[in-house]
């Protein structure tokens, strides 16, 4: 399977994710669990901008042999899949309670992330370093998402009640 085709697994990956955790309860729970502020109405308009941002970019890395186009995929593909992944895992151990998202997360994005990085290296579209700093990148995105969207810019566990 070449990177080019194989990496619209992690679009589709994303649209079964999204309805698990809106039907599962996911904001909710984050506000319940998680000292989040997040609506359903904002858990859709958020998600509905980061699937335009990875269709744009699934076009662009599939259709260019650029390297750019490879890093700038696989870092917002890593922040929005692979770390999505880690979240719901690290949520689910805080919480001692299922995060709406895991099944998926567990079963589609973890395995197709890996696998993508790996056709993406392999194809020569990215090297070993290119993957590691669009990993570390994806990484950040993600914890700036949750310290900005769900959080508000704060920290709950340093100021309760805030």
């Amino acid at each position: 399977m070449r990177f080019e085709r194989f990496l619209w697994a992690l679009p589709i990956a994303y649209a079964i994710h999204i309805p698990e955790e809106f039907l599962a309860g996911f904001p909710a729970w984050m506000t319940l669990h998680m000292q989040a502020r997040m609506d359903d109405r904002g858990f859709l308009l958020n998600n509905l901008l980061f699937m335009c941002i990875l269709l744009g970019l699934s076009a662009w890395a599939s259709r260019s042999r650029s390297a750019i186009s490879a890093f700038l995929f696989m870092s917002w593909a890593s922040g929005n899949l692979f770390w999505n992944f880690i979240f719901h895992l690290v949520t689910t151990l805080m919480a001692d309670s299922y995060s709406p998202g895991l099944v998926s997360a567990t079963l589609l994005y973890y395995p197709i992330a890996i696998w993508v990085s790996v056709l993406a290296w392999r194809s020569g579209r990215i090297g070993a370093a290119g993957l590691l700093g669009a990993h570390s990148l994806g990484a950040g995105l993600m914890l700036f998402v949750i310290w900005s969207g769900l959080w508000q810019f704060r920290l709950p566990w340093l100021s309760p009640g805030a």
